[in-house]
């Protein structure tokens, strides 16, 4: 948003124009960007102005910078040394580099600054216009032309403009200008003027206006000059910021009288074969600070892009509104809420949503505002958007002013995915991952890879944009009770870049169902966050909507025990600045249901649980959410134009796990507590908006008994969402089920392991990395494991067997390979072929053949041998009668990921 007026008419833009892409054609797009961009994100090396660049222009595969700045820099890294640039810079639009091209713009006295740049229709002559006296030590008077072949100034274009030029258009006979000035060659000329193309002899042409003109272009017939600017009256008529009139003399042809909000101006305008765009700013609150496209055929308005963060430039190039701006909040058109700054957006001429393209700069210096101006160059087959403006930093790496992204050569690579994973029942594991971000490519492949193998086991595909990173998930129901997997995620594009991939996440598949999450989706949650990531900031949802949420300031992770049983863990918060919000855009409808568990002893209350319209910040519009008072007490509330709550009579800050359920649908609103009603209110009504559900924090004032703190200091757990009413009997078995028993999960690493070789027959690798198997020449494994005692009330009711194959050629084995008991005594370090233990039967379990590649593979173990070892040690030994040697990773390994491994799932007889 625009901080004044007056700094705003000190600091102007020119206008990029249309001009800068005429003759450029169609060139190839990369294979990888979202279609229809037609540039990847990665910025390319640029040599680099010292100051803002304030206008660029192309001729010939040359671009041609403007600003204020007194010298340019080869980029970080770049060869080359710094050279004199007095605001004005030609470089080559295919390597950034700076031609022979060189011209001084001077001023006797103040700051010389170039603001505006623009070609001619022959693409010949460069008018260039600001505030200066003099190009090369040739006089002039804020505006030039200078002759793009030899790259001088053409004495005879001399029009006398007497304040600062800040943007021009060019037919093939004449120059319009717009800016400060109020007078042309000693003539009444009010912000705007027009003059000879070859002499800058001045055109009868007036459209006076009473306030800076910004932006001048020419429609595409030639017959009108779309006007933008501060202006509030043109020739005396009402029309503000944004005005149409003839070619020739300047009389209106269209105003636009409260179109544009009166705090708010145009800064530029673009025209492309059917419509014109504006780029506007605004200063203070109920501004326009975003984009409108018109048409040409009527100069009505197509479409608005409200969002705010003063939009400086737009370019519309094959279809696509390129803008820059620092656009901090587009929730008014069903996007991003306030918040982080993006400073380069793409969207469709036809339509206000944003596209998969988002390079970003800095604010940079000056005012602050980041990008300033684009255009686009083409040479050798490649087309290069250029941007240039007043920040520091492009992509997160130091680049100053300028900067360029080319058609071709797609070279980033999408974020890692962040993954979780989770079983519920036998035989499925639900892997779930936050979808990446790729700045030129919304649409991605995701490759789920278990157990470390090298090929896939499941692929998805799945979009994302740089404000909406849903979920994504796919289901492994190839997953054995009772067994451990580990699993890993990576992303693609288009263009076959691969990311990192997700860190590895484990789980264990349970023997019976785990009863408490399973009702919770049973019973039809949408949104159900069981806080059992270890890594920030993704919050996965277990349930089939896929709603994420996303960590803000980084809550405590994985705090346990949790409000159920089994291995779930909780969520902690600070009370002071963390909290979690959804990354799903939403409206409520009219019955719903709010569940979670909490633990705390805060004395200064808190949100748990509520809908709100921000993500990050408070929000402005907040209900349908639990709160807790100093004194403990619950408040559940919606706002109808007032506020309308039920409160508990007891308080619950004693530091015990409890449960609450608020719910509202045709029969009212209803207040449950540890599975107990505690109130309800005849109230079928809340306030309608679109936003996000948040968890430990969010606005509360205006809300009766409003605590000393809206951020929740405690635990949560089990947070869930339905879209319709749980009846009184699901929300006490909700509260029940916590309690009941569930399957407990052990993993023991091997505490001994070794291998014997016949071939070898004294010798000892209790020392080794790794561990062999083969029936001829034979080969093979011992391992002990120390048992855990089962823990009370369950036994043992699954056994798996978990080994890595190593990395080395050949490891994996076409035989069959037994886990057997191991009878007589060994030790690690004293055990050979000749000594090595006996061996009973029958088998425990076995390996069907395991392919090449390192990668986990397991087995399931009888359970009844083991069970009657508990508490104590256990041998097996690994056997084969075939020919085909399998090697694995020991306990030593460093890469044995904890293998090999026994898993234990204990549960009720």
């Amino acid at each position: 948003m625009r901080r004044s007026r007056g700094m705003a008419a000190a600091l102007a833009l020119s206008v990029a124009g249309s001009g800068a892409i005429v003759g450029l054609g169609l060139v190839p797009r990369a294979a990888a960007i979202t279609p229809p961009v037609a540039f990847t994100a990665d910025a390319l090396p640029t040599w680099q102005p010292n100051g803002v660049v304030w206008a660029l222009a192309e001729a010939g595969g040359t671009v041609f910078a403007g600003g204020t700045f007194s010298a340019v820099r080869p980029p970080a890294g770049g060869s080359g040394s710094e050279r004199p640039a007095v605001n004005f810079a030609a470089l080559d639009a295919a390597t950034g580099a700076p031609t022979s091209c060189t011209l001084s713009f001077t001023i006797g006295s103040g700051t010389a600054t170039v603001r505006a740049l623009t070609l001619s229709p022959d693409k010949k002559t460069l008018y260039a216009g600001g505030y200066f006296g003099a190009v090369n030590g040739t006089p002039v008077s804020s505006i030039a032309a200078i002759d793009v072949a030899t790259c001088t100034v053409k004495p005879s274009f001399r029009p006398a403009f007497a304040a600062t030029v800040r943007a021009i258009a060019v037919t093939g006979d004449t120059v319009y200008a717009g800016g400060d000035f109020l007078t042309v060659a000693g003539q009444p000329r009010q912000r705007f003027a027009a003059v000879d193309a070859s002499d800058g002899a001045l055109r009868p042409f007036r459209a006076d206006a009473d306030e800076p003109g910004r932006a001048v272009e020419v429609t595409p017939d030639g017959e009108n000059v779309l006007l933008g600017g501060d202006f509030f009256t043109v020739n005396g008529t009402n029309t503000h910021a944004l005005a149409v009139v003839d070619s020739a003399s300047g009389a209106l042809t269209k105003t636009y009288p409260g179109f544009i909000e009166t705090n708010s101006v145009v800064k530029d305008i673009a025209t492309d074969g059917t419509g014109f765009y504006t780029g506007n700013e605004g200063t203070g609150g109920g501004v326009f600070d975003g984009r409108i496209a018109l048409n040409l055929s009527d100069f009505n308005q197509r479409w608005r892009d409200t969002c705010l963060g003063a939009t400086q430039a737009v370019l519309p190039y094959q279809n696509v509104l390129y803008s820059a701006s620092h656009a901090h909040d587009c929730s008014s058109v069903g996007e991003y809420p306030d918040g982080q700054r993006h400073h380069l957006l793409a969207q469709p001429t036809t339509s206000v949503g944003k596209l998969g393209w988002a390079p970003d700069t800095n604010d940079g210096i000056g005012e602050g505002i980041g990008p300033r101006v684009m255009t686009v160059g083409a040479k050798a087959g490649a087309a290069y958007l250029w941007v240039g403006g007043e920040f520091t930093a492009v992509n997160g790496a130091a680049q100053q002013s300028l900067t360029r992204f080319s058609s071709t050569n797609d070279t980033g690579a999408p974020t890692a995915p962040v993954a979780s994973a989770a079983a519920f029942r036998p035989g499925e594991v639900q892997v779930r991952w936050r979808t990446s971000l790729d700045l030129d490519d919304s649409a991605l492949t995701y490759r789920i890879y278990r157990n470390g193998a090298a090929t896939p086991i499941g692929t998805v595909t799945a979009d994302s944009l740089f404000f909406k990173r849903p979920q994504a998930s796919w289901t492994d129901t190839t997953a054995q009770a009772g067994q451990s997997y580990t699993y890993r995620v990576t992303a693609t594009d288009a263009a076959g870049n691969v990311s990192a991939p997700s860190g590895t996440v484990g789980v264990s598949v349970p023997v019976s169902a785990d009863a408490y999450p399973s009702q919770v989706r049973a019973d039809g949650a949408q949104l159900y966050w069981r806080y059992d990531e270890s890594a920030l900031p993704y919050v996965a949802d277990s349930s089939d909507g896929n709603q994420a949420g996303v960590h803000q300031n980084a809550p405590a992770l994985r705090q346990s025990p949790g409000a159920v049983g089994g291995a779930s863990t909780a969520i902690g918060f600070n009370g002071t600045n963390s909290h979690v919000y959804g990354d799903r855009r939403q409206t409520v409808g009219g019955t719903y249901s709010i569940e979670t568990w909490f633990k705390t002893g805060t004395t200064q209350g808190g949100k748990l649980v509520g809908f709100g319209n921000q993500q990050i910040n408070g929000s402005s519009q907040y209900d349908k959410h639990i709160y807790m008072t100093n004194d403990g007490r619950l408040v559940y509330g919606v706002y109808t134009g007032a506020t309308r709550t039920i409160t508990t009579a007891a308080a619950y800050n004693d530091d015990q796990w409890h449960h609450v359920v608020a719910t509202q649908g045709p029969g009212g609103m209803t207040l449950y507590v540890d599975g107990a009603q505690k109130g309800t209110l005849n109230v079928t009504t809340h306030e309608n908006f679109s936003g996000y559900w948040r968890v430990g924090f969010d606005g509360l004032g205006g809300w009766p008994d409003r605590p000393a703190s809206e951020h929740w200091a405690g635990l949560l757990d089990e947070t869930a969402v339905y879209p319709g009413v749980l009846s009184a009997a699901q929300v006490h078995n909700h509260y029940a089920l916590a309690s009941a028993p569930a399957d407990s999960v052990v993993q023991v690493t091997a505490a001994e392991d070794t291998y014997a070789n016949a071939g070898a027959p004294d010798a000892n690798f209790g020392g080794s990395g790794s561990l062999a198997v083969r029936g001829t020449l034979p080969y093979a494994s011992y391992l002990r494991f120390d048992l855990p005692a089962a823990p009370a009330g369950t036994v043992l009711k699954s056994a798996a067997l978990s080994v890595k194959t190593s990395t080395m050629g050949g490891s994996g084995t076409t035989d069959t390979v037994s886990a057997v008991p191991v009878t007589g005594a060994w030790t690690e370090n004293g055990t050979t072929y000749n000594n090595r233990p006996g061996l009973g039967s029958p088998a425990l379990g076995s390996f069907p053949g395991i392919p090449d590649g390192s990668a986990v593979h397991t087995a399931a173990l009888d359970t009844a041998p083991l069970a009657g070892a508990l508490g104590g040690s256990y041998g097996l030994a690994l056997t084969s009668t075939g020919t085909d040697a399998l090697w694995l990773w020991s306990s030593e390994a460093a890469a044995n990921e904890g293998t090999p491994r026994l898993t234990l799932t204990f549960g009720a007889p």
